[in-house]
């Protein structure tokens, strides 16, 4: 579901992707929401994962584009004609995941006992019982008051299944205690939190929205229609579950095709038919093409951590057309991009050899029945045995070495006992939503002895949790010998560039370059680079901006903000006609903020033409604050204050926990000369987000500027002591102290935070300053030899 953004402590697993109703207890920073961080000005770069579009009074008039609907395109149709040709499919994917991912609430579909049954949590009292042969809940509502909620759908089977409850405005929204389907009891999703209906993880919030959150993977054909006047929803689909044209899309020319008596190749040149046929079956996409990128991609569409930024999905189109993927951010991967919040597989697969490789979704799973395609090792010993691999020819298996790895003298474990799986060793699981497991799809090689260094878990002290890191090294050092695995890997230049490493810069710069990583790892090098300003930082991202991979190209594009705007015309403008959607966008977004006088005509009507796209995808998420919240960043770069206040306010009206709002709006509002205003905004924003270290760093400034230094310095210390990851209010607070007098103080903060950012050139570069003002040379000179 979606993260809240009230506290900043808090958030909600899964909150990029609408595939699932999603609640795990475990805290997890949502990467598609980039909070603006206030230094001497905003740094507007706001969300740009979440959709960095913009949208002026965001009309529900879709745009004119060559990708909207016209009258030749294929049409979703009944289902039920399917099985009468694919039999066997059918019955496969009868009772599977996809076929139950949501169904109306009754008898058969059901399996929660509502037999008049209770569960409390935090005093609030909620109770399950039938009435009328329908299905209820009476439990705490929007205003705390218990009221009867009838269960109108069902939303998912198992390991776990929610209840879609219905509020006003056409919101459905899923219910957060749920049932077990293995205890056979129900539990809540946040068992270590303390909610009531105030409460940013209350069911009857935003966070838990099925609409926006959960409706596109679990439904096909699935429409929004979101009216932002009047706030309503009018959710429709195709059908209620994920069925055939979910994946093959809409299938009206296959049975064109079919009832015509065709061949099983397109029709011929100039028939209606053949422009628009991508598959020799009639459907537009061909999952079992040769190159895996479009099965993949289309399994992605669900299947990732992901934010949707543009309302007309297309099947074979570039999955960047219409969503963001998640790179290995912090609180999503560990260092090492093993699975760390809810990101389900796509991000973890890219990682994989299997992927570089040539392997697809379907190698290992049958796409109907969702089960994978031999039990046990044998779906792995299929490939990597003493013979032959089983593969398809399109797969590399060159490097494979013929070995027996389901012995004991592999794994070393007593066969059929945990740890001889493959599995376990190379997937190990990670629980999400209290009782779900799944498998990290990167399929690395255990490595204990980078666990103490890098913070990362690994697969044996996963299973054998009373046992260190350290001994499990030792064990694999004893098993495997002096020939065992220990080439250095790309999380140790990840980690580096996470904690701000000394020479954190230099090994970033180097893995971005390396064309033999996995793109989704570059692109996070790229992104990680960019907080280390430094001419030979952009020549590395400046090299990716005509880059093969989107991803790549994305990430170097949002790297650009370390450029002055009077001089990003050059390197933005020619994207601002990228074949992605994705990169377009943010192309826009930086190209927005460059002076008028620096665009030519040509580029001015690239950037105009790009300005409408920008809006129309606002339109996507315009019941979200953070759509309006891009809107109110963009016009507030092309000058347009009204614009952009007006968008502000309402991003703050859907969600008045809204931080980014409040910071950007309050930044604007200072820049024009109200800085009373920008003050008493924060201030009551803090009443809304007590705590939020944005808003603390963003109301020190502002108090600054009015030379109210005491109240300044108490909230810059409360955010960098709230926020002591973030080395930028630990080093505005340093600088604050020092320039007001407090100079010993003020080196003291900057000593401590490079305690925990080594390799931080804002915080380097000030104590070398500092250091070289009370004439003690050898230690700037020591800062200095620091800088990387």
């Amino acid at each position: 579901m979606v993260q809240k953004r009230g506290r900043a402590d808090r958030a909600i697993p899964g909150s990029d992707l609408p595939g699932k109703s999603d609640a795990s207890a475990s805290p997890a920073r949502r990467n598609t929401l980039i909070v603006a961080v206030i230094g001497a000005a905003a740094i507007g770069a706001l969300l740009w994962a979440w959709t960095r579009q913009p949208a002026r009074v965001v009309s529900q008039q879709p745009p004119a584009s060559a990708s909207g609907p016209h009258a030749a395109e294929a049409q979703y149709v009944d289902e039920q004609q399917c099985a009468t040709c694919h039999a066997d499919q059918a019955q496969r994917w009868h009772g599977s995941h996809h076929d139950l991912a949501m169904q109306e609430a009754d008898a058969t579909t059901v399996l929660g006992n509502f037999n008049d049954t209770a569960f409390t949590k935090d005093g609030i009292r909620t109770r399950f019982f039938q009435r009328d042969g329908r299905y209820w809940i009476n439990t705490d509502g929007p205003d705390g008051k218990p009221t009867d909620y009838a269960v109108k759908y069902t939303f998912g089977v198992e390991p776990l299944q929610q209840y879609l409850l219905e509020l006003d405005r056409g919101r459905l929204q899923a219910f957060t205690v749920a049932w077990d389907t293995a205890r056979r009891r129900w539990f809540h999703l946040y068992p270590d939190e303390r909610i009531d209906y105030r409460d940013e993880l209350h069911w009857t919030k935003p966070s838990q929205n099925w609409n926006f959150m959960c409706a596109e993977c679990h439904s096909t054909d699935l429409k929004k229609n979101y009216d932002a006047q009047t706030q309503t929803y009018k959710t429709t689909w195709k059908q209620i579950d994920v069925g055939c044209q979910a994946c093959h899309g809409p299938a009206s020319r296959h049975l064109e095709l079919v009832q015509e008596g065709a061949s099983k190749t397109p029709s011929p040149s100039g028939s209606s038919l053949a422009p628009q046929a991508s598959s020799p079956s009639g459907f537009p996409v061909d999952l079992a093409a040769p190159d895996a990128t479009s099965q993949i991609e289309t399994c992605a569409r669900c299947h990732s951590r992901r934010a949707v930024i543009w309302d007309e999905y297309r099947h074979a189109k570039p999955f960047l057309d219409t969503h963001l993927p998640s790179l290995l951010d912090t609180g999503l991967y560990f260092a090492d991009g093993q699975i760390d919040g809810e990101v389900y597989e796509y991000g973890s697969f890219l990682q994989s050899k299997m992927h570089q490789k040539g392997l697809r979704c379907s190698d290992c799973h049958d796409p109907h029945s969702l089960q994978t395609r031999a039990p046990g090792n044998q779906l792995c010993t299929s490939c990597h045995n003493t013979a032959s691999p089983a593969a398809r020819a399109s797969i590399d298996t060159s490097g494979l070495k013929h070995k027996n790895y389901d012995t004991p003298a592999h794994h070393f474990h007593a066969s059929g006992s945990p740890g001889s799986q493959c599995v376990d060793c190379h997937a190990p699981q990670r629980t999400y939503m209290v009782v779900d497991p799944r498998r990290d799809h990167s399929f690395r090689v255990p490595r204990p002895d980078l666990s103490q260094a890098l913070g990362t878990p690994n697969a044996c002290s996963m299973c054998h949790t009373q046992r260190s890191s350290q001994w499990a090294a030792d064990a694999i050092a004893k098993w495997y010998g002096p020939d065992r695995r220990r080439e250095p890997v790309y999380g140790e230049a990840l980690w580096a560039g996470r904690t701000r490493q000394q020479g954190a810069a230099t090994r970033l710069a180097a893995l971005a370059n390396d064309a033999q990583q996995p793109a989704i790892v570059r692109a996070t090098s790229l992104a990680l680079l960019s907080e280390y300003p430094s001419p030979s930082a952009f020549e590395t991202i400046h090299s990716q901006l005509s880059a093969s991979d989107p991803l790549l190209r994305l990430s170097a594009v949002n790297g650009l903000s370390m450029i002055p705007p009077e001089r990003l015309a050059p390197l933005t403008a020619p994207l601002l006609s990228d074949p992605i959607r994705a990169v377009r966008l943010d192309a826009v977004r930086l190209t927005a903020t460059v002076p008028a006088q620096a665009l030519g005509a040509p580029q001015r009507g690239a950037l105009m033409t790009g300005i409408r796209e920008f809006e129309a995808a606002q339109r996507t998420n315009s019941d979200q604050p953070t759509a309006w919240a891009n809107l109110g960043n963009l016009y507030s770069s092309l000058g347009d204050v009204p614009a952009a206040e007006s968008a502000f306010q309402t991003a703050i009206r859907l969600d008045a926990g809204f931080v980014p709002a409040y910071v950007n709006l309050a930044d604007m509002k200072s820049r024009a000369g109200d800085n009373a205003i920008a003050i008493a905004l924060l201030q009551s924003a803090l009443g809304d987000s007590p705590g939020s270290a944005a808003l603390q760093h963003a109301l020190g400034l502002a108090l600054a500027r009015e030379r109210r230094y005491d109240e300044a310095l108490r909230e810059l210390a409360a955010a960098a002591k709230g926020d002591p990851g973030n080395a930028r209010y630990s080093f505005v607070y340093g600088v604050a102290l020092y320039d007001t007098g407090k100079k010993a103080q003020g080196v003291d903060v900057l000593k401590q935070a490079l305690q925990r950012h080594p390799g931080d050139g804002s915080l380097l570069n000030a104590l070398a300053s500092y250091a070289e003002a009370s004439g003690d040379a050898k230690a700037a000179r020591k800062y200095r030899s620091m800088l990387q």
